[in-house]
């Protein structure tokens, strides 16, 4: 039986947060700890973990005080970190990142360790994200490689070799570069899949979202070749052409502004190096 426990960083997520609970309870292959963080809610998300808490004895309620605002990026990590400090179980093989707003299959866990097994060098995986359209699921497209911050497994060795998480925006991408640098993969298994209900970036605003995601850009050290033609292959996609201007704002405004950058250069050539091998259509992690 493979052992693993989750840690869920949540903020006012009551609409949503019963869903993943009920989907976790309902798992075939149910996790040995799970540590549900109240990251400051101002509505009943406490209540709604303190309840679950009292009825499994394997879910742990965790409360940080409220901030005032949301702290995106960095928010999700520090909330994120303490739980996994108050985790009780040592000895586990797979850490899960998981959101609250999510709802998957009951045998979710179950497959996605079947590729865990299959594939020994697999460090990062997860499940597709979907979002809900007019009665239909849509996928939220992304590189192979890349696993989404809602859903992130990772293998107990590969967590140990990554030597903690970027606490700021770009954590989920600056970990998988990272993994497969020193020699880990990391995988979106396209069969399974998870119903996100809270589309990507909603809680800033899509137009909020694009700039923060330019100025992710920047702080994983993309190289500007690289973002430009990710502005132009965005300007058809909503919001239309000011998406794109507001990501190159985001990327142009981490340069004007000084702001934190990954401090690893030897990661940040890898990064521009296999996203230029992209552009010229070579062999890439960014496939």
């Amino acid at each position: 039986m493979t052992k693993y426990v989750i840690v869920t960083p949540v903020r006012d997520e009551e609409e949503h947060l019963e869903m993943t609970i009920e989907s976790v309870k309902a798992q075939t292959l149910r996790p040995a700890e799970w540590v549900i963080v109240d990251d400051g809610s101002t509505d009943r998300t406490g209540e709604i973990i303190d309840r679950h808490a009292a009825q499994s004895s394997w879910i742990h309620a965790l409360h940080r005080t409220n901030r005032g605002f949301r702290k995106s990026g960095g928010g999700v990590v520090e909330t994120f970190y303490d739980g996994y400090n108050s985790l009780a179980c040592a000895d586990w093989e797979f850490l899960v990142k998981l959101d609250g707003d999510l709802s998957f299959a009951p045998d979710y866990f179950e497959k996605c360790f079947e590729y865990f097994t299959a594939k020994p060098h697999l460090g990062i995986g997860g499940g597709e994200i979907y979002h809900e359209f007019n009665s239909q699921l849509k996928l939220e497209s992304h590189p192979k490689f890349h696993v989404r911050g809602a859903t992130k497994i990772y293998r107990k060795a590969c967590w140990e070799a990554l030597g903690g998480l970027w606490r700021g925006p770009g954590w989920d991408t600056i970990d998988e570069v990272k993994a497969n640098k020193i020699g880990w993969a990391t995988e979106s298994f396209g069969d399974l899949r998870l119903v996100h209900h809270r589309l990507t970036g909603t809680a800033d605003g899509l137009l909020r979202d694009r700039v923060k995601y330019g100025l992710v850009c920047f702080t994983c050290g993309y190289h500007p070749l690289f973002v430009l033609a990710r502005c132009a292959y965005r300007i058809t996609r909503k919001p239309y052409v000011v998406g794109s201007m507001a990501m190159l704002f985001g990327f142009v405004k981490g340069y004007v502004t000084d702001a934190p950058r990954v401090d690893d250069r030897p990661l940040i050539r890898f990064v521009r190096t296999q996203q230029l091998r992209r552009l010229f259509g070579l062999s890439t992690v960014w496939r």
